[in-house]
């Protein structure tokens, strides 16, 4: 039966909006919690705290999603930072990342810049496995619906770069795929097929996600806007796929660990 309330939700939207050029923009917040167990007994609990107050701004954005019908872009709202309050490099926004979503092309672009350097990560878009329930809630003034699935996670953990957790571990259970649940609440009222961060698939745009430590609420949604909405293809870096991006950036955080031990044996700074 919720089945074919979504169908019907989905056909009267879609129904509702094909006449127009239909276009908006959405924005979400997002808020990740850190594992601190990664420390171990080397920081205090005062010493674990004063460093989630320094990565405050890293932990917890906010993002605008515009969107057409076959495209979308989700980009973050960059902030000035409060003087004394530097986060880590590599938490930091220069106000060009985004990512970039092609329905018509089955095409996903990454645009980030690592170590002064800017990529274009260019994924094919595979129809993500997601599963339906009938689990329904409200989000503002839309009725959202409950989706799931388990996939593996192929990008970068920064924060392993100062952890020292899994130190002792062998190296075929380092190598071994990091899986996630994913759990999206999307509405068939809002006809596109575009969420946050790198997830779409859904008959609906998503307004609520949830994956790994990162929780994304839509906290704004403007449909149609008086302006027209342009969204940009990025064409600016060094194009790479996945598993290149993921090869180059695991090798300069290597060396940034070798530095970091390397100052607490006294060794030198070195630079980049």
């Amino acid at each position: 039966m919720k089945s074919i309330t979504i169908l019907f939700l989905t056909l009267f939207s879609l129904a509702t909006f094909a006449q127009k050029d239909f276009q908006g923009k959405a924005m979400y917040m997002s808020k990740t919690t850190m594992d601190m167990s990664r420390f171990g007994n080397e920081m205090t609990e005062v010493q674990k705290q004063q460093m989630m107050n320094r990565m405050k701004s890293f932990l917890e954005k906010t993002y605008t999603l515009t969107f057409t019908k076959t495209e979308s872009s989700f980009k973050e709202d960059v902030k000035l930072e409060t003087p004394g309050t530097n986060g880590p490099m590599w938490g930091r926004s220069n106000g060009q990342g985004s990512i970039y979503k092609s329905l018509k092309d089955k095409e996903m672009i990454e645009d980030v810049e690592q170590f002064s350097k800017r990529f274009l990560i260019v994924e094919k878009m595979d129809q993500p496995q997601w599963q339906l329930t009938s689990e329904t809630k409200q989000i503002g003034n839309y009725t959202v619906y409950k989706a799931t699935m388990n996939i593996e996670d192929k990008t970068i953990d920064f924060g392993s770069i100062f952890g020292r957790r899994n130190n002792n571990q062998t190296d075929d259970k380092k190598n071994e795929p990091k899986m996630i649940d994913v759990v999206a609440w999307y509405s068939p009222q809002i006809p596109v097929s575009a969420g946050p961060d790198r997830y779409w698939g859904l008959p609906g745009l998503i307004l609520e996600l949830s994956f790994d430590r990162t929780v994304m609420l839509c906290t704004e949604i403007v449909l149609n806007p008086e302006q027209k909405i342009e969204i940009q293809k990025p064409n600016k870096g060094d194009k790479v796929d996945r598993e290149e991006y993921n090869k180059i950036i695991k090798e300069k955080t290597d060396e940034l660990k070798e530095r970091f031990q390397g100052r607490g044996n006294g060794g030198g700074r070195g630079r980049f």
